[in-house]
């Protein structure tokens, strides 16, 4: 059956959509997990460089880094969404900022993107279904004025445009990263707003298991 949203209903649903984004980001990089872990739907999934998985396996992964000096935090800039009964789309600027030795030089590492989210209202909650990062461009900094970072170029270009510092950074350091990230543009971004677009249709979601 039909259901018709007033612009009422509408501005509440996307002022609730804030909240959840900003709540992601306050949680998570605070540490507090079993708040963060109410942002997600039991199926929902975080697709991220260094790590794949349910929100739960998220929060798991983040524990173990945590446990490990794994140091990375969020800053959010301007938002929107668009709301499609129970469903929506949200894209919300952001930068990453990661900090780690890279040949034992301390460096910190800004990536510049958006928080492209797939979410869906569940008896008059939000949670996310799916969190998918664009990453548009990053660059490595050494943390000591004057310090240089001796990297090796061919491992660096093998990395997307987008995030290849940070990926360089977090393979020198341990993880396997995801290379097929979207970026600003591109075939891979296109194909994402695709899937955004058909989630909003009702259609199921197709996205997040390559």
């Amino acid at each position: 059956m039909d259901q018709t949203f007033s612009p009422d209903d509408i501005l509440r649903d996307k002022l609730a959509i804030r909240q959840l984004i900003d709540n992601w980001v306050l949680w998570r990089d605070a540490g507090m997990w079993e708040q963060f872990r109410t942002v997600w739907h039991p199926e929902g999934r975080m697709l991220a460089t260094w790590t794949q998985g349910t929100g739960d396996e998220f929060i798991a992964m983040n524990k173990e880094g945590w446990a490990k000096g794994v140091s990375i935090l969020h800053f959010q800039g301007a938002h929107t969404s668009e709301v499609s009964g129970n469903r929506a789309i949200a894209m919300t600027k952001m930068h990453i900022n990661q900090r780690a030795k890279v040949h034992d030089v301390l460096v910190d590492v800004v990536c510049t993107g958006r928080f492209y989210d797939f979410l869906e209202k569940r008896n008059g909650k939000w949670g996310f279904i799916l969190r998918q990062p664009i990453y548009e461009k990053d660059r490595m900094d050494p943390v000591t004025p004057g310090a240089s970072v001796p990297m090796d170029l061919a491992l660096l270009e093998s990395f997307p445009e987008g995030y290849r510092h940070l990926a360089y950074l977090q393979a020198n350091i341990g993880y396997p990263v995801k290379k097929n990230m979207p970026g600003l543009k591109g075939e891979r971004v296109d194909a994402l707003y695709k899937a955004g677009a058909q989630w909003l249709s009702g259609a199921p979601l197709h996205w997040g298991h390559d």
